[in-house]
């Protein structure tokens, strides 16, 4: 049950706004100091967790000690876009010596690429030691994974119980149903508290002496997508209930008092999820095994460019852009040959079968004459030779089609014929908060603003392509080190 809530709301040492993974390890961290701590969360207690709540909380490990081989190497190759060579050149320096300029600006610091990296295996023991349980995972395809995962055993959900229980047990106050809307700062500038809206109880002031923003991104706010992705955002949707709590009021609060920008402010993280229904991420990734049309019944895209777990977001950010945000995977009957099928969906929606085209074509709202000359030109486009594998790429191609299917290229030529529509869901936002190695808000002079601190997904680290099951990792190692350094903060100037 929840905590508590104290007589006096208005004095804390550290305020946590929001209660995923980031929050409750920078809650839980701050707390184990000694500092006294409030969590501000917008959902019911019963919704809490944003979207850590929903994910199956895969890690891009090769054991619970240690990050996956390819680990920094995937932060590097999407850290930002044409840096200035002069200011790039001077990341070689100790932090202390960069350019005021260089620190504000808008890419992954190499330093936050090793710390993080270095950061992992520690918050790995640290949950573990709170109760938090690990284990392998399961995939949703038939493929190899291009680079190793573990797990949390049990998923988000798991962590948020094990680690809000921890919290209550060692005195963190929680506040349900109340909203952050607006920074508080002394004369001098430094963050001293917030002011938020409780449900039935109108704005309320929070004072502390360090405030981490911890409450996502803005992948649940329509305008934000809007304004920062472009007009595919009005297709978009959260890919889990949590995300729709996530409505990027922590960044806009930073931003609003002089915080830098960081991360791809147009992009996000993509799933292709089914659009009829309401799943916790209803996955749809057995379009390899066929072909993606769109609206048009035109093929836009390669099917299978290499391991779906490498390409599917991608492939998704295409559907995005496609007449009003959908495609429709469409198999025949061989796909029923193939044992286990299945793991390539989480949707709890079966597919729209038929005899023929010009039947799924009605049901489902795409071109018919269009989308039966597609199947035949790719069909005559498939191989006479080659072995269909679908556990591996099996490098079965088309030829002289364009765009060409890399792999798994065999004929739709076996009725029934089975479709899913298909939209990109909006996993989560890459744009946010430009912070340094103690989760300290950097301000758009390169300084940090003191008392101010963020992690999670409301930290700006990603650029351009998603590096696969690391979210839940940042939010840990990023969360954990917020709440040591807000607490000592805190400690500090009360003479602790």
């Amino acid at each position: 049950m929840p905590s508590s809530a104290p007589d006096n709301l208005q004095n804390f040492d550290v305020i946590v706004v929001g209660c995923g993974v980031a929050g409750l390890s920078a809650a839980v961290a701050a707390a184990e100091t000694g500092a006294r701590v409030a969590v501000l969360e917008r959902s019911t207690y019963d919704e809490r967790g944003g979207n850590t709540r929903y994910t199956t909380a895969a890690l891009r490990m090769e054991n619970e000690h240690a990050v996956s081989d390819d680990f920094v190497q995937r932060f590097l190759d999407n850290c930002g876009y044409h840096i200035d060579p002069d200011f790039a050149a001077s990341t070689v320096l100790d932090y202390a010596n960069w350019p005021p300029l260089a620190r504000a600006l808008p890419f992954t610091d190499p330093e936050l690429i090793s710390f993080l990296a270095e950061g992992v295996p520690p918050a790995i023991a640290w949950l573990k030691a709170h109760g938090v349980k690990f284990g392998g995972i399961g995939f949703y395809g038939l493929t190899p994974r291009a680079s190793p995962r573990i797990a949390i055993t049990g998923g988000g959900l798991h962590l948020i119980e094990v680690m809000t229980a921890h919290a209550e047990k060692i005195g963190v106050h929680f506040f349900y149903e109340t909203t952050a809307q607006s920074l508080l700062q002394t004369e001098e500038g430094a963050v001293c508290g917030l002011r938020a809206t409780r449900k039935a109880l109108g704005t309320q002031r929070f004072e502390s002496r360090a405030v981490i923003l911890a409450c996502g991104g803005f992948q649940g706010n329509h305008e934000m997508v809007v304004r920062y992705i472009g007009a595919k955002g009005r297709y978009l949707r959260p890919v889990a209930r949590g995300g729709y709590y996530d409505k990027g009021e922590g960044i806009a609060m930073a931003l609003n008092i002089g915080a830098a920008p960081a991360g791809d402010f147009a992009e996000y993280h993509a799933e292709p999820i089914d659009p009829r229904s309401s799943a916790t991420e209803p996955l749809v990734m057995a379009y390899p095994y066929g072909i993606l049309v769109n609206r048009e019944g035109l093929r836009f895209t390669d099917e299978a460019p290499g391991p779906i777990d490498a390409s599917y977001e991608d492939t998704t950010r295409i559907i995005a852009e496609q007449s009003k945000g959908i495609a429709f995977c469409i198999l025949d009957d061989k796909i029923n040959a193939i044992e286990h099928w299945q793991r390539c969906v989480r949707t709890d929606q079966p597919p729209v079968t038929a005899p023929n085209i010009a039947t799924l074509a009605r049901t489902l709202g795409f071109d018919r004459k269009a989308a039966e000359a597609s199947i035949d030109a790719y069909n005559r486009a498939c191989p006479k030779e080659g072995v269909f594998n679908p556990r591996a790429l099996d490098g079965v191609a088309t030829a002289g089609l364009s765009p060409v299917k890399s792999n798994y290229a065999v004929p739709l030529d076996t009725p029934p014929y089975h479709a899913y529509p298909i939209i990109s869901s909006n996993t989560f936002t890459f744009g946010g908060l430009k912070v340094n190695v103690n989760a300290q808000v950097i301000n758009s002079d390169g300084e940090v603003m003191p008392g101010l601190y963020a992690a999670g997904e409301t930290v700006g680290l990603y650029y351009g392509k998603y590096p696969g099951a690391t979210s839940v990792l940042r939010g840990a190692v990023f969360g954990r080190r917020a709440g040591e350094h807000a607490a000592a903060r805190a400690g500090a100037l009360a003479g602790r």
